[in-house]
């Protein structure tokens, strides 16, 4: 099994350890039943970066805490037309192609508002939003009150699971 998680910091404002939060990442998915082959991108941006994809992609101003891209459906037959007989001559079909599944952007300077005024550490702000993150790459949401319950009720369990404070 090979669980990808691709994370990079392209912020300045904080400080991010990218292993522990790949790590976190790894194990909702693991949780959540993503085996084999797999991939997902865990990328720590700025606000005017992830207000520009906020923007772009929701239609709302402004930077946000996270976003999710899920990379929905299989990926398109990749063979040749008529016969989609494979992706060239000589080239066996591969079985070994990772399933995609998306992409977690967070901005930690938004992070370290929200975690003021929910009244906890910058660190347990952001495993939530990794965790959060990682639920909706895989068609969790929260848009009814009934799905936003569950939701957070499955965000405690895996960060009951995967997360701990680092020591004062």
């Amino acid at each position: 099994m090979s669980l990808d998680i691709y994370a990079a910091d392209e912020q300045h404002d904080h400080e991010i350890d990218l292993e522990r939060w790949s790590n976190l990442a790894r194990g909702a998915l693991v949780d959540e039943g993503v085996r084999g082959l797999a991939e997902v991108s865990l990328i720590f941006a700025d606000e005017p970066t992830i207000a520009d994809l906020n923007q772009q992609f929701t239609g709302r101003e402004g930077p946000t805490d996270v976003l999710s891209f899920p990379i929905d459906g299989e990926p398109g037959s990749s063979g040749r037309a008529p016969d989609a007989g494979g992706s060239g001559p000589g080239e066996p079909a591969s079985t070994e192609i990772p399933q995609l599944i998306g992409d977690v952007v967070i901005c930690p300077a938004v992070a370290a508002r929200n975690a003021i005024e929910h009244e906890v550490t910058f660190e347990s702000e952001v495993a939530l939003l990794v965790v959060h993150g990682v639920l909706h790459l895989l068609g969790w949401d929260h848009a009814l009150d009934e799905e936003a319950e569950r939701m957070e009720a499955r965000e405690r369990e895996l960060l009951a699971r995967h997360y701990r404070a680092s020591p004062s």
